[in-house]
Protein backbone atom coordinates (compact mmCIF):
# COMPACT_ATOMS: atom_id res chain seq x y z
CA UNK A 1 0.00 0.00 0.00
CA UNK A 2 2.71 2.41 0.86
CA UNK A 3 4.52 1.49 -2.56
CA UNK A 4 1.00 2.96 -4.37
CA UNK A 5 0.69 6.09 -1.97
CA UNK A 6 4.06 7.40 -2.55
CA UNK A 7 3.65 7.73 -6.35
CA UNK A 8 0.34 9.04 -6.08
CA UNK A 9 1.43 11.79 -3.77
CA UNK A 10 4.57 12.30 -5.82
CA UNK A 11 2.52 13.06 -8.88
CA UNK A 12 -0.25 15.25 -7.01
CA UNK A 13 1.40 18.15 -7.59
CA UNK A 14 1.99 17.78 -11.16
CA UNK A 15 -2.09 17.40 -11.88
CA UNK A 16 -3.12 20.33 -9.34
CA UNK A 17 -0.04 22.50 -9.93
CA UNK A 18 -1.76 24.97 -12.21
CA UNK A 19 -4.82 25.04 -9.91
CA UNK A 20 -3.36 25.68 -6.53
CA UNK A 21 -0.35 28.41 -8.07
CA UNK A 22 -3.56 30.10 -9.74
CA UNK A 23 -5.69 30.17 -6.15
CA UNK A 24 -2.47 31.48 -4.36
CA UNK A 25 -1.59 33.91 -6.65
CA UNK A 26 -5.09 35.10 -6.10
CA UNK A 27 -5.17 35.38 -2.46
CA UNK A 28 -1.94 37.01 -2.25
CA UNK A 29 -3.28 39.68 -4.87
CA UNK A 30 -6.46 40.09 -3.39
CA UNK A 31 -5.39 43.04 -1.27
CA UNK A 32 -3.89 45.17 -3.77
CA UNK A 33 -7.07 44.47 -5.07
CA UNK A 34 -9.34 45.36 -2.62
CA UNK A 35 -6.82 48.28 -2.07
CA UNK A 36 -7.39 49.69 -5.44
CA UNK A 37 -10.84 49.38 -5.75
CA UNK A 38 -11.49 51.18 -2.44
CA UNK A 39 -9.35 54.03 -3.88
CA UNK A 40 -11.69 54.13 -6.92
CA UNK A 41 -14.30 54.65 -5.12
CA UNK A 42 -13.15 57.56 -2.95
CA UNK A 43 -11.36 59.45 -6.18
CA UNK A 44 -13.23 61.98 -8.57
CA UNK A 45 -12.45 61.01 -11.98
CA UNK A 46 -11.58 63.78 -14.62
CA UNK A 47 -14.49 63.61 -16.44
CA UNK A 48 -16.88 62.98 -13.68
CA UNK A 49 -15.34 66.29 -11.84
CA UNK A 50 -16.13 68.17 -15.46
CA UNK A 51 -19.69 66.78 -15.50
CA UNK A 52 -19.87 68.05 -12.09
CA UNK A 53 -19.10 71.30 -12.82
CA UNK A 54 -20.77 71.46 -16.27
CA UNK A 55 -24.13 70.71 -13.77
CA UNK A 56 -23.67 73.28 -11.56
CA UNK A 57 -22.43 76.00 -13.82
CA UNK A 58 -26.36 75.36 -16.00
CA UNK A 59 -27.83 75.31 -12.49
CA UNK A 60 -26.03 78.95 -11.73
CA UNK A 61 -27.54 80.10 -15.16
CA UNK A 62 -30.48 79.29 -14.75
CA UNK A 63 -30.74 81.02 -11.16
CA UNK A 64 -29.69 84.33 -12.75
CA UNK A 65 -32.02 83.90 -15.74
CA UNK A 66 -34.68 83.37 -13.38
CA UNK A 67 -33.77 86.58 -11.46
CA UNK A 68 -32.88 88.18 -14.51
CA UNK A 69 -36.52 87.78 -15.80
CA UNK A 70 -37.68 88.47 -12.13
CA UNK A 71 -36.13 91.82 -12.61
CA UNK A 72 -37.42 92.38 -15.99
CA UNK A 73 -41.14 92.21 -14.86
CA UNK A 74 -40.62 94.57 -11.90
CA UNK A 75 -39.05 97.03 -14.29
CA UNK A 76 -42.44 96.97 -16.19
CA UNK A 77 -44.04 97.82 -13.19
CA UNK A 78 -42.12 99.99 -11.70
CA UNK A 79 -39.94 101.68 -14.19
CA UNK A 80 -38.71 104.76 -11.87
CA UNK A 81 -37.23 102.02 -8.98
CA UNK A 82 -35.57 99.72 -11.98
CA UNK A 83 -31.77 99.18 -12.45
CA UNK A 84 -31.05 97.48 -15.85
CA UNK A 85 -29.10 94.63 -15.79
CA UNK A 86 -26.48 93.89 -18.49
CA UNK A 87 -25.01 90.59 -17.23
CA UNK A 88 -22.04 90.21 -15.98
CA UNK A 89 -19.07 92.44 -17.40
CA UNK A 90 -15.41 91.96 -16.85
CA UNK A 91 -13.42 95.27 -16.12
CA UNK A 92 -11.28 97.04 -18.53
CA UNK A 93 -7.35 96.24 -18.37
CA UNK A 94 -6.19 99.26 -18.25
Amino acid sequence: MRKLLLPLVATLPLLAGGCIAKTAWDVATLPVKAGSQAVDWTTTSQEESDRNYGKKMREKEAREGKERRKREKECKKNPETCQSYDGYRASDPE
